[in-house]
């Protein structure tokens, strides 16, 4: 009996000596295994829900589509290990101890789609931190009960997000600048927030007044404060605080004001007294003028007295002169 022919093994040595020689097959974070306690198949998705793993899994495909590391203890997500997956389209993170998420998490996972990082520990949402994320549809952060702060450019780069959910959190107010810009998003889940009905939160009030039909869970999105409006739906007082708050005036309003009023009154006073000092100046100018021309005047008519009187002496000095000389003629 003949055996079949063994394949060489010339090929494999060659692609392990490349390996080395790049140093890639040094990583474990991108090695062709499947990581302890984990399940992989054969559509590329790894299942390591339910492990009790405290670290991020090592030794993952890198050509993973999918990644459930749910209901584990997990801390972090090292951005060295998870940038490595760059076909990877659905991520679920769901109920671990993640506090921190930042810009370079997922600095190279522009395919990643589907997002969930609900029920954790995160306490806020820093600028920029989905912003590599150019094809992330569906993003879901509920039950983060420290989450209480969203950086109002947090989703200014999420062009296609379509879904975002940040229900039962720690939310009083949500800055809606980027989110208004996002021109695929059709549902939004606000329910469960402490959520601040007063002038500094007016502008999501009166958005989901408006656009009510993109919130899956409007009827629940209540108000936390003030205490007359505690339980009150927001878009039912978003229209009134829209009125409220622009009529009334704040105590900075207020000392704004004063302080216009003590300037101006301050500014019109000094004018008043510099144009006062001005006049004054002006009509002593005018009076002096005014004397020294008629000074002027008196001095040349004067002078013309002197000179029409001494014409006159001199002819009659003359005219005796004159007499006498015939008089001794004779």
């Amino acid at each position: 009996m003949r055996l079949a022919p063994q394949p060489s093994a010339q090929p494999l040595r060659l692609l392990v000596v490349l390996l080395l020689a790049t140093g890639v097959i040094t990583s474990p974070v991108i090695s062709a295994g499947c990581p302890d306690r984990c399940v992989c198949d054969d559509q590329l998705v790894v299942q390591c829900a339910g492990q009790h793993l405290t670290t991020f899994p090592v030794n993952l495909p890198l050509a993973t589509r999918q990644l459930i590391i749910s209901n584990n203890r997990i801390v972090e997500l090292p951005p060295l290990s998870l940038n490595y997956l760059s076909d990877l389209v659905y991520l679920d993170c769901s109920n671990n101890s993640l506090t921190e998420i930042s810009e370079s998490t997922f600095g190279n996972l522009r395919k990643l789609a589907y997002l969930d990082l609900s029920f954790n520990t995160l306490t806020r949402i820093e600028d920029r931190t989905f912003g590599p994320l150019a094809s992330l549809v569906m993003l879901r952060m509920t039950d983060n009960p420290g989450l209480s702060e969203i950086h109002p450019d947090t989703f200014s780069e999420n062009a296609v997000l379509q879904v975002l959910d940040v229900s039962r959190n720690n939310l009083t107010v949500l800055n809606i600048t980027s989110l208004i810009a996002l021109p695929s998003l059709r549902s939004l889940g606000l329910s469960g927030n402490p959520w601040s009905c007063e002038c500094d939160n007016e502008d999501l009030c009166v958005w989901v007044h408006l656009e009510g039909f993109k919130f899956q869970d409007e009827g629940q999105s209540v108000c936390g404060s003030p205490a007359d409006m505690q339980g009150r739906r927001l878009g039912d007082v978003g229209i009134q605080l829209r009125t409220l708050c622009h009529q009334t005036l704040g105590s900075w309003d207020y000392i704004f004001f004063i302080a216009i009023g003590f300037v101006i009154f301050a500014a019109g006073t000094v004018s008043a007294w510099v144009m006062g000092v001005i006049m004054v100046l002006y009509e002593r100018y005018i009076k002096k003028k005014d004397e020294r021309l008629q000074v002027d005047e008196e001095e040349e008519e004067e002078e013309e007295g002197t000179s029409e009187t001494g014409h006159t002496s001199r002819a009659r000095s003359d005219h005796g002169n004159g007499n006498l000389k015939t008089l001794h003629n004779v």
